[in-house]
């Protein structure tokens, strides 16, 4: 199967996620199509359908996510209606429309009780309601089934364009004498560049089903800091500090390394190691004016 000739992009317009995808698709060749909430009522299945009767692509890119997880604790119908039923909405389109159909999921579908990285196939146990709702919007597009599904579980976003963690980590180490950053939460640093060009490999390859795409390696928040002030020339100290020392609402998978063989067995490559995507980042970073 080759690379679809168009593609309807929900988040691409905004989105940190969705801006890569639109950026890697523009690449491939693709007619990359990016969407905001602005451009068409992602809820209103009425619209769906006359947006794809305009547009007539065959493939669309779910990069749409409810995705403040502590907040979510408070806001569950809220994370439940981005994470949820937008992507079961999606997939009966799909469904109906005979349309690929691609959608991002998290590691915090898992609970962190193991000690090597977690498979595509590992028994899931979400920890909090973020967690929960994004497994419920698998589990909502699996039922449905649409054709040629691809559903991508991914982990610790970071890339141009947006606020996040490693950006934030470079602007307090500017203005901080010190920072404190818990080292006890081990997962996989993705650059969404990297990630966007995962998604462009695995539909030229025809893949289909659920996979983890991720950089390869495994960093705690710790020590992803500390490479980025590193990578950026910045001495300021970070200080390691336990979970329990920084109270968040929402509880964190411990372990949530994801393995990536399932993808590099699927399109012929395997993704590259976090500090290298991270020192790509960072030097993009660092040289803007």
């Amino acid at each position: 199967m080759s690379l679809p000739q168009k593609t309807l992009i929900l988040g691409g317009k905004n989105g940190l996620l969705g801006r890569a995808v639109t950026a890697a698709l523009d690449a491939a060749g693709v007619a990359a199509v990016p969407l905001s909430g602005a451009e068409v009522d992602m809820f209103d299945e009425d619209a769906l359908h006359d947006l794809i009767d305009a547009e007539d692509p065959d493939c669309l890119i779910n990069a749409v996510a409810y995705t403040q997880v502590d907040r979510a604790e408070d806001e569950p119908e809220a994370a439940y209606r981005l994470n949820a039923s937008l992507p079961a909405l999606l997939g009966l389109v799909a469904e109906e429309r005979g349309l690929r159909l691609v959608h991002y999921s998290t590691d915090f579908v898992f609970d962190g009780v193991k000690i090597v990285p977690y498979l595509p196939t590992d028994a899931t146990n979400p920890l909090s309601v973020y967690g929960a709702s994004k497994l419920a919007g698998e589990q909502a597009l699996a039922d449905i089934a649409p054709p040629d599904l691809l559903i991508l579980r991914t982990a610790w976003l970071y890339g141009p364009g947006k606020m996040n963690f490693v950006r934030r980590m470079l602007d307090l180490a500017a203005e901080r004498p010190e920072l404190s950053v818990v080292d006890d939460q081990h997962g996989s640093p993705t650059y969404t560049r990297d990630l966007a060009e995962m998604t462009v490999d695995l539909l030229r390859a025809g893949a289909a089903g659920l996979f983890h795409a991720v950089n390869t390696g495994e960093a705690n928040w710790h020590s992803l800091a500390c490479e980025a002030l590193r990578l950026a020339g910045l001495a300021t100290p970070v200080r390691a500090i336990a979970t329990k020392d920084y109270p968040a609402k929402a509880v964190r998978p411990p372990y949530s390394v994801l393995d990536v063989g399932d993808l590099a067995r699927a399109t012929g490559r395997r993704p590259r190691h976090w500090k290298e995507a991270l020192a790509e980042y960072v030097a993009g970073e660092t040289r803007r004016p």
